[in-house]
């Protein structure tokens, strides 16, 4: 067809599509994460693997988008009180890892000869860490909120803002005389100081307005655009501004993370932000010079091994210096250890100033780049080489030879909520849980807890389960509860058993393992607001209430029907009521009745309610 000769290549989009959905899958079935499967298939995919792509750069430069709307994302989820509370962080914890490491890297690179000013530049760039590596990786391992998931985030944060006075090093170090040197570094320097408020008065005053023009328009598409455009604009004004894009995108998530427009933008950034993230991984892997390393892998891996520990050792330092736990100081040192993005932008413009020769940025490259392969690898040095974070049990006292009227197995929402009964009559009543932290968190309100598993034959006896005349179980996992209630009845039968249940299914299991009494978690509290909910539609309250115990009566025969003749016995005691039609569809005339559906009007209400189908379990 004519056509043809203007039909789009698809072959290298299908092509990393391909590599990234046959890797990702594999690398994560083998516990090594989707970052190393990524890196893999872009070396495989590459120009040193089977030549499917010759210029990774350019992928690089629109993958790099990612990182950008990476850190976007990041900015929506810091408000500006929280980016505030983490100040010492940044700038006290950041700043000094910062200044540290390159103060330590630059000594060592001038040890072994480099002249100064290429040193210093060399060691700044190795200072920075990968940005999109490392919280890809405390996102997988959901360890974003953890202390030092915040901790590192934090340092991360300080060295994006860092690549600024790093290119201005640059300009400074490189040889070159111009007379107008420094009245340019000062317009420069105007220029970004008004880019940056020019983001920042327009995410406050600007942007609210504007989307909710677009909300009225009711076109998902141009709020999506829209999205993209924020995202963008604002990466777009700090780059032509000399700073980092990924800067700009942060401060315009920052600026919108109070916006009622929050989760919306998050929710359509997101596609964008993970496969642009993937392709960002894919490019690195391609930039990896295979022949490069293979004829100079002795001066690579003195570099990867030499700046790596000199860096990790520098960081362990500093967070030891800023009073972080040892454990942390390890887990940080090792995830910040290796290179970063930006040490690419800063070498190749020391390249361009005449400040770097090629073979230098070359090599520095392919140092950072097989750091930040190495990066994932890091969970696994952290399981490997630090001990198992132990339960502390200060403070917690363990169940042995209690004496009760009454044993409660579980003080959590349930527990502390059916305890206050028993308490307020001045029942003597023994209660055990398994997590130290509620135990701890308990008794700063007053309250004795043991410590015990209650699905432990020797805990039950410690905590007196064969002198109690009541054992409530109120534990919220259901295979814990169903062997603690058969250890109970086997061993201690004649205490009245109580048991919170999880839902209708697991009722009936009680039930059939003897309780005495049981009741799902949620039923009173959905019965309570049932009743409101009529009250609140004007229904008086006396009828309210007989409507709510006829739901009732209809719940027990239910229930009875079902410990007999099965799950799916008293259909026709629910009622399903009828559909509304939503408001955005026309009425429609009244017409007449199919004989199916006459059919099904004229019968009783409990025979039509059989032929609507509804969950069982409920």
């Amino acid at each position: 067809m004519a056509v043809d000769s203007h039909a789009v290549d698809l072959l290298p989009a299908v092509t990393l599509l391909a590599a990234g959905v046959v890797a990702v899958p594999i690398f994560k079935r083998l516990g090594l994460g989707s970052v190393i499967g990524y890196l893999a298939a872009g070396i495989v995919i590459g120009p040193f693997g089977l030549a499917l792509f010759t210029d990774p750069v350019s992928i690089l430069n629109v993958a790099e988008l990612g990182v950008v709307m990476l850190l976007f994302i990041i900015g929506l989820e810091l408000k500006p009180y929280r980016l505030w509370a983490l100040k010492r962080d940044i700038f006290g914890l950041g700043l000094t890892q910062v200044l540290f490491c390159g103060a330590l890297l630059t000594l060592a690179a001038v040890l072994f000869g480099v002249a100064p000013p290429v040193a210093i530049v060399a060691a700044m760039g190795l200072a920075l860490s990968s940005t999109a590596i490392v919280m890809q990786v405390l996102e997988e391992r959901g360890e974003t909120t953890d202390p030092h998931g915040q901790k590192i985030f934090s340092i991360l944060l300080l060295q994006d803002l860092a690549i600024v006075p790093a290119l201005a090093m640059v300009a400074f170090l490189a040889p070159i005389s111009d007379e107008a040197t420094g009245a340019s570094r000062w317009i420069q320097a105007g220029i970004a100081a008004g880019a940056v408020l020019g983001v920042v008065l327009a995410g406050r005053y600007l942007i609210n307005p504007v989307f909710r023009f677009f909300a009225a328009t009711r076109a998902r598409e141009v709020m999506t655009a829209a999205a993209l455009l924020v995202v963008l604009g604002a990466a777009f004004a700090m780059q032509a501004s000399g700073l980092s894009m990924a800067m700009g995108a942060f401060l315009a998530g920052v600026l919108l993370s109070e916006s009622s427009f929050r989760h919306e933008l998050e929710a359509d950034i997101e596609p964008f932000r993970g496969l642009l993230l993937g392709l960002f991984f894919l490019g690195v892997g391609m930039s990896l010079d295979v022949t490069f390393i293979t004829n100079s892998w002795t001066l690579i891996l003195a570099l990867v091994v030499g700046f790596m520990a000199l860096k990790g050792v520098g960081i362990y330092a500093v967070a030891r210096v800023f009073q972080i736990s040892h454990g942390d100081s390890v887990r940080i040192a090792l995830m910040l250890a290796q290179g970063g993005e930006f040490g690419f932008v800063l070498y190749t413009t020391a390249t361009t100033g005449g400040l770097f020769a090629s073979d230098i940025a070359a090599s520095l490259n392919a140092a950072i780049i097989v750091s930040m392969a190495l990066t994932p690898l890091a969970p696994f040095l952290i399981r490997r080489f630090l001990p198992v974070d132990t339960e502390s049990f200060e403070g917690v006292e363990t169940a042995e030879e209690l004496t009760g009227t009454a044993l409660v197995i579980g003080f959590g929402r349930f527990g502390q909520v059916a305890s206050q009964a028993l308490l307020a009559r001045g029942i003597d009543v023994s209660i055990i849980d398994s997590d130290t932290d509620m135990i701890r968190s308990a008794a700063r309100f007053g309250f004795k807890i043991y410590y015990g598993d209650g699905s432990r034959r020797d805990v039950l006896r410690a905590a007196g389960a064969a002198k109690v005349q009541m054992i409530a179980v109120c534990i919220d996992d259901r295979d814990a509860t169903a062997k603690a209630v058969e250890i109970i009845k086997s061993e201690f039968p004649l205490a009245k058993l109580l048991v919170r249940a999880y839902d209708r299914g697991h009722a009936l299991d009680l039930i059939s393992a003897g309780a005495d009494y049981e009741i799902r978690e949620l039923f009173e509290s959905a019965m309570l607001f049932g009743e409101a909910s009529l009250i609140a539609l004007g229904i008086p309250q006396e009828e309210a209430a007989e409507t709510i115990a006829d739901v009732r009566r209809r719940d027990s025969e239910r229930l009875k029907l079902q410990m007999t003749e099965g799950l799916y016995s008293g259909r026709d005691l629910i009622k399903t009521g009828p559909t509304p039609v939503p408001l955005s569809q026309p009425k429609r005339e009244p017409q007449a009745l199919s004989e199916e559906t006459a059919e099904v009007a004229d019968m009783p209400e409990e025979e039509a309610a059989e032929a609507k189908t509804i969950d069982p379990e409920r």
